[in-house]
């Protein structure tokens, strides 16, 4: 019998792999206070990956940046000391679960510009069934919040990737994947929910997502872990992945590198 985390029911498993997607209520609410602290160090002192994800002349501010977990202590309690580890575990139906990225993504009050509609797997030099990201806002939000199509991690072809900014091909054999579809326009079941504080999205990194602008009067910080399961390897993509991770060694069909990567949770 595996060890089910309190915060999460048989039920969210069986979603989870159903549909790529759940809610998890209340899953980091212990941590709010940690997360804000890390997210305000991390923008007055952001990464070498950071990004301004806007146009000259488009309102508001868009700014992501992430894998700096290990140089921002809030962000490193929050993986080894909530119940993250074990639920993501839980959710993959995985013995172990293993640390991948942190990412913040910030979208000041007025806003306009979307998140793309994408999936994480093609940017990933990572693959596996067993794979989960974590989303939690650290204010309310309700238009703003995150949106997923369901099912989709079990799409037949992954979803092209794009540049964000210049929303340009990311790889170049494009027949190898799906176009960037219209959920909206093309009646795709998608998953979205008002989210308080604390409150989770778990996803695979199969399934498609993004987000609408924030065009309240408050900001939207937001916080993902992403993790990976007992099956995740190594792969080669045809083109950059993102994060790069550049010089790691690892050669295909490895599992990550524990020492760059570490095992957070096992059941074993």
């Amino acid at each position: 019998m595996r060890p089910l985390h309190p915060s999460i029911t048989e039920q969210h498993i069986t979603t989870f792999q159903n549909e790529g997607v759940v809610l998890i209520r209340g899953l980091f609410k212990d941590f709010v206070d940690t997360i804000s602290s890390g997210i305000e160090q991390n923008l007055a002192s952001p990464g070498e990956f950071a990004a301004e994800n806007l146009h000259d002349g488009e309102n508001g501010r868009f700014f992501d940046d992430y894998c700096n977990w290990t140089r921002i202590e809030p962000f490193k309690r929050v993986i080894y000391e909530s119940p993250v580890a074990q639920v993501a575990a839980n959710l993959m139906e995985s013995k172990t679960a293993q640390l991948f990225h942190e990412h913040v993504l910030i979208k000041e009050p007025g806003t306009s510009k979307p998140t793309p509609w994408h999936q994480d797997s093609p940017y990933y030099f990572v693959d596996g069934q067993q794979t989960v990201s974590f989303w939690t806002p650290i204010d309310p939000v309700n238009e703003a919040s995150l949106r997923c199509v369901a099912g989709s991690h079990r799409w037949e072809k992954p979803v092209l990737p794009t540049r964000w900014l210049a929303n340009d091909n990311f790889y170049p054999d494009s027949d190898a994947y799906l176009a960037v579809p219209d959920p909206d326009a093309e009646g795709m079941p998608i998953r979205e929910w008002p989210m308080q504080p604390g409150d989770a999205v778990a996803f695979a990194f199969g399934t498609l997502h993004g987000a609408r602008g924030n065009e309240s009067l408050n900001r939207r910080r937001a916080f993902s872990l992403r993790l990976v399961g007992d099956d995740a390897r190594y792969v080669e993509r045809a083109g950059p992945t993102s994060p790069p991770f550049t010089g790691h060694g690892m050669q295909p069909g490895a599992r990550l590198r524990e020492d760059w990567f570490p095992v957070v949770y096992s059941a074993l």
